[in-house]
């Protein structure tokens, strides 16, 4: 028996999104409940699979199947698909398991042509609105579905209202747009070699491929890449009955959701316009009113969306996003989702389900995406600052948070200046899906166009990027890179700051402060400690990312990286000094040097960390990284050392390694020169003592040996370690405990981990090195080649920002094991930067780690990830 690929929206439920889709299921959902839904039909993901697997081809039994449906549906609508009296038409749309706002494609009006238009001019007694809607809809399919320049449409658009004096496409009367018809359709012969296709089944099976396309489209691609959504889920395709909100004065379409979004308030939220269609409110090019004047003009229309506003919201139990349209004074619901909301709204929405007694603690912790948080961590604008800042224009405050940087006023501009680590405010008339790139390289996004539901806030929203819309303040010259705001000219590279919580836009650079884990955000992440069993550590190196770190909840450090402090200007001198020793005792000299600088670091940390625990990695890099590496640079260091310039010259050229990654570093250098462990682990003992006498604190030191692939290499670089520390304690009679443990970062560490686990009392897996060791390719060289393996679909995700579960993490998986049937209850975390990744975070858990390690401002995302990843289990 074949498959069932195709669904009448009265066959489906929300249980089914996997296979509907969000938008079918949440269709099929509402047409259970028994609420205004114009009727139709959804193909499957897995239709969408099989169209790839074909060879980019809709199988017959899929054609069958859509045919048999669309009959159905004319059947339910008592319409007819091309028909004079009573034409059907249909829009069609995406419909992925999870919401990808604007990533991929719509056609609307499918089922007009050269006769069904005149049946419906017949049939509304509006021939005006008939030919409207004809010529959105060859645009529309000839743009989306056969990739003819939108814009030359648009210019076609333009020559016709200037021939006729019209201010704006409302002004063009029916016999106009029927000129505007008849060039689109000789446009449309002129690019494609045939004439405008008339059939609409015809239309139909086009349109649904060209959604299956847009599945893979470049920047659905990247949208994916950077929200974890896996390639092969597919897209479903929604085939709905078209209602018409550009019928009149008393017909309309709106987006709306049942909080707001930006800040969680419990009020209804969102915009309409009449006389329009849906695409006229999303792509922002006409203002649209606030959604309370509708109770103005259409009191009863309010009152029943807002009714079934309520009830969607108690029925998914979460704030909806919705489209409704209002055709001839009648309300229909075209579709609801859980609404994309700022990092501050979903807090406040989650712990207001809460008190409402909507959702438990568990259910409000995966309403929160783990990683909107970041949006919360970094700074807001200073108050003092701001009050000096003039204020040059006013948009609608789309997104919340603060952005200062420089003006671009293209994506690819964009992109390429935070390459080069300058931050960028994105200057648009109004964003586009292709923009998707540059907004996300981007502070902040200021709009001339478009309403709190355009594209751009909507996408900003979803990021949690700043971003002020329909700023109509400014007037942007895109061809010269410039705009202009209270009479004055800012150019690209210029710097202005923007306040998406105000919607204010400030000519000038404004100074930013740090944020805090306050209110409903300390409420929700009170909740997420309540629930997680996976720890929260940081990696810091400094007395100041520590206290940043603890603010955020961590719980202790799981990386302390020791050479960070050796680069400090005042201490590089006696570490160059050590490297270019020629004997123990010259070396040791220098050592002496450095050990009180490294005690007072260590000593600044322990008492930022008021007792928690402290992972301290041994030395790491190689050491020519502490070496000049021109001649000019050489020279002039030789001289402030008293040596020659052959002398140190050769020092650097003796230390010079062909791959350096896999050289002379890590657990070798100790090897190789074990008063270098020495020092360390005197420093580290010292400073533990001294802070426990004079702060009282019990410290428990964590030395970990880093690069690690031989338990006898590790046997000999613990044996120095406990004999130093056994000196010091004998020294100042005073004893404490301390765990000497390794990163697993080698495949072959992983692979012996049994014995390895012999000598180690932990493992903490440093995920950046075990990645590149074991893919064979350094970190910083892959970004020259990953953008082709993702184009080419060898890659779904940077395997740098993500675990790789697949082959990195059999490698860990396997090394918990190993390491615990030696040394059962071994405590083991991670501390690559994985360890902030929310996908990783919960593949930790998965496979028993104790905690996670992660920079400062990821501890907040990873400690709610650890919860999510308890709820997920269960």
């Amino acid at each position: 028996m074949s498959n069932k690929y195709v669904y009448l929206f009265s066959e489906g439920n929300a249980e089914m999104r996997n296979l509907l889709g969000g938008k079918g299921a949440n269709l099929a959902e509402m047409t259970g409940l028994g609420l205004p839904v114009p009727q139709g039909f959804t193909v499957t993901t897995e239709a969408c699979t099989r169209y790839y697997e074909d060879g980019k081809v809709i199988a017959d039994e899929i054609v069958d199947q859509i045919y048999e449906a669309l009959a159905k549906t004319e059947e339910i609508n008592g319409k007819k698909f091309g028909d004079l009296e009573n034409p059907f038409l249909v829009s069609v749309r995406s419909g992925a398991r999870v919401s990808m706002p604007g990533m991929m494609d719509t056609i609307l009006n499918l089922g007009l042509n050269d006769v069904a238009v005149k049946g419906l001019a017949k049939l509304t007694q509006n021939e005006r609105f008939a030919y409207d809607s004809y010529r959105r809809f060859i645009q529309m399919f000839s743009d989306v579905v056969m990739e003819i320049d939108k814009r030359k449409f648009e210019d076609i658009l333009d020559e016709v209202k200037t021939s006729v004096g019209a201010k704006v496409d409302t002004d063009l009367s029916a016999d106009d747009l029927k000129v505007v018809v008849e060039k689109y359709k000789a446009l449309y012969l002129k690019e494609m070699g045939v004439e405008f296709p008339q059939d609409p089944k015809v239309q139909l099976l086009e349109s649904v491929k060209a959604v299956f396309r847009s599945w893979d489209n470049p920047r659905a691609n990247v949208y994916r890449r950077m929200n974890d959504i896996p390639g092969d889920w597919g897209t479903a395709v929604n085939v709905q009955a078209m209602v018409f909100g550009n019928m009149g004065d008393d017909s309309g379409t709106g987006v709306a959701f049942t909080r707001n979004p930006a800040t969680g308030e419990n009020k209804l939220y969102g915009e309409y316009l009449f006389n329009a269609q849906g695409e006229d409110v999303v792509a922002g090019i006409r203002t649209p009113n606030p959604i309370a004047d509708l109770h103005k003009t259409m009191p009863a229309v309010y009152d029943q969306f807002a009714e079934i506003a309520n009830t969607l919201e108690k029925h998914y139990r979460d704030m909806q996003d919705m489209e409704f349209t209002i055709e001839r004074g009648k309300l229909y619901m075209l579709q609801t989702r859980n609404g994309k909301r700022t990092a501050a709204a979903a807090l406040k929405i989650a712990v207001d389900l809460v008190n409402e007694g909507m959702l438990t603690k568990e259910e409000a912790v995966m309403k929160v995406e783990p990683k909107q948080l970041d949006s919360l961590l970094h700074p807001q604008f200073n108050a003092d600052a701001l009050k000096k800042a003039e204020v040059i224009a006013r948009g609608l405050p789309a997104s919340p948070g603060a952005a200062c940087g420089k003006v671009y006023f293209t994506a690819e501009e964009a992109v390429e200046a935070a390459k080069d680590g300058s931050k960028v405010v994105l200057v648009r008339l109004e964003t586009s899906p292709e923009d998707i790139e540059g907004m996300y390289a981007s502070q902040g996004i200021l709009t001339a166009r478009g309403g709190m539901t355009s594209h751009a806030a909507v996408v900003a929203r979803g990021m949690g990027t700043c971003c002020v819309a329909g700023c109509g303040d400014i007037r942007i010259n895109e061809e010269a890179k410039t705009f202009e705001a209270a009479g004055k000219t800012y150019k690209e590279g210029d710097y202005i700051s923007i306040d998406g919580s105000t919607g204010n836009v400030y000519g000038e650079a404004v100074e930013t402060i740090d944020a805090a884990v306050t209110g409903d955000f300390a409420t929700l992440m009170g909740w997420a400690d309540d629930i997680r069993t996976l720890n929260v550590r940081t990696n810091a190196d400094t007395p100041r990312d520590a206290r940043q770190a603890v603010k955020f909840g961590a719980e202790g450090i799981g990386l302390c990286r020791t050479e960070h402090m050796f680069f400090d200007e005042d201490r590089i001198p006696a570490m160059r000094e050590m490297i270019v020793a020629k004997t123990e005792e010259q070396r040791r000299a220098a050592l002496n040097k450095l050990l009180p600088m490294q005690k007072a670091d260590f000593k600044g940390i322990y008492e930022a960390m008021e007792g928690r625990p402290v992972t301290i990695r041994f030395l790491d890099p190689p050491l020519h990284e502490f070496l000049p590496h021109n001649d000019e640079d050489i020279a002039a260091l030789a001289k402030e050392m008293g040596l020659t310039f052959d002398e140190l010259k050769g020092t650097v050229e003796s230390l010079h390694e062909f791959n350096p990654m896999l050289g002379h570093r890590g657990c070798r250098l100790s090897v190789t020169y074990p008063e270098i462990a020495e020092m360390q682990t005197r420093a580290v003992i010292e400073a533990a003592i001294e802070v426990k006498a004079e702060k009282g604190y019990d410290i428990l030191p964590e030395i970990m040996i880093p690069l690690v692939g031989e338990v006898k290499e590790l046997k000999y670089v613990k044996a120095v370690v406990v004999e130093t520390a056994q000196k010091v304690m004998d020294e100042k009679g005073v004893k404490i405990d301390y765990k000497v443990g390794t990163m697993i970062e080698i495949p072959r560490a992983a692979l012996t981990a049994d014995e390895i686990a012999t000598e180690a009392e932990f493992f903490s897996f440093g995920t950046n090195d075990l990645t590149q060791m074991t893919f064979g390719f350094s970190r910083d060289d892959a970004g020259n080649f990953l953008d082709d393996y993702y184009a080419k679909k060898i890659f779904e995700s940077d395997p740098f920002a993500r675990v790789d579960q697949v082959g990195v993490g059999k490698l860990m998986k396997m090394a918990v094991e190993l390491g615990r049937t030696t040394r059962p209850g071994m405590k083991m975390g991670i501390c690559g930067e994985h360890g902030g990744d929310p996908s990783t975070v919960v593949f930790c858990h998965n496979i028993g780690l104790n905690y996670v390690s992660c920079s400062p401002f990821r501890v907040p995302i990873a400690r709610l990830a650890a919860a999510q990843a308890v709820v997920m289990g269960k």
